[in-house]
């Protein structure tokens, strides 16, 4: 945490600044690589793996050996955190499966809702700077509960070509098995066009750095499904006195973790307390 002292006015702008990358460049580095796997499928994704994460890998798809080992080393209190959470998210989700109402509008003509599954979908995952399993179960409980015939789930390897334990630890209560070591622009574009190891999938979901989401940006304007453009994300706290620091160090790490072009501020009137956030 970088900590300014009452800085005079002349100075906000440039402590406000955003840290954005230029869009034209950032467009011009992700169509390269939308191409790319696009035309050589797996063995660009091998090779954007080994540039960017630095490792090369002989299989992209994680085996169930390496789920059960992950299994054992989650930490207890972070594993009993996930499976309070997994049966919460699952009780809200479960509670909007329901019939809807047949409504006989006229003599003979009955309309009514009716939700369908996507048959298949494809969820990204980062875990670069920060392993974010909380959205394995906020996308796969409710995709295992409506029925979608196939999930599969994107996230980038480690540099030992592993993947955080607490994603798979996740993945497991959700009912995820189909997962694949390949992060970044190039993992949306391998759910979106289908490669020998990844399937192709009817829909993209899950946050992402500036790349994953100008990925599934251009991906959209070629018809592909995708959920929404996320983050970067950013948060300003102001707190006096009263405010307690824990929940603040909380709320400022639950953006940073997005990454580095994450923005997070906290303005207070209170000396003492950002030694304590």
């Amino acid at each position: 945490m970088k900590i300014i002292v009452n800085p005079v006015t002349s100075l906000w702008p440039a402590l406000l600044q955003r840290p954005v990358m230029d869009a034209s460049k950032l467009e011009k580095q992700v169509k390269k690589i939308l191409e790319k796997v696009k035309d050589k499928g797996d063995s660009a994704l091998k090779k954007y793996t080994a540039e960017f994460d630095g490792v090369k890998l002989k299989k992209l798809r994680i085996s169930d050996k390496e789920i059960k080992a992950a299994l054992g080393e989650v930490p207890a209190s972070l594993a009993t955190a996930i499976q309070q959470a997994a049966p919460n998210i699952r009780q809200f989700h479960s509670a909007q499966l329901k019939d809807e109402p047949v409504v006989e509008i006229s003599a003979g003509i009955r309309c009514w809702r009716k939700s369908v599954a996507i048959d298949r979908v494809g969820f990204y995952i980062p875990g670069g700077s920060a392993p974010l399993f909380s959205p394995v179960l906020m996308l796969g409980i409710p995709a295992s509960l409506v029925g979608a015939k196939s999930i599969v789930l994107c996230t980038p390897p480690n540099k030992e070509g592993q993947v955080h334990p607490a994603i798979l630890y996740a993945a497991s209560l959700a009912g995820i098995t189909d997962i694949y070591k390949v992060g970044g622009a190039q993992a949306i574009a391998a759910m979106a066009y289908g490669t020998d190891s990844i399937p192709k999938v009817d829909k993209i979901f899950g946050p992402g750095n500036q790349y994953v989401t100008c990925a599934k940006q251009l991906l959209q304007m070629q018809g592909v499904a995708i959920d929404m453009p996320a983050g970067p994300s950013e948060v300003c706290v102001l707190a006096d006195d009263t405010a307690n620091a824990d929940w603040i160090a909380a709320d400022l790490l639950s953006q940073a973790e997005h990454g580095p072009d994450s923005q997070v501020l906290l303005i207070t009137t209170e000396a003492t307390l950002p030694a304590k956030v």
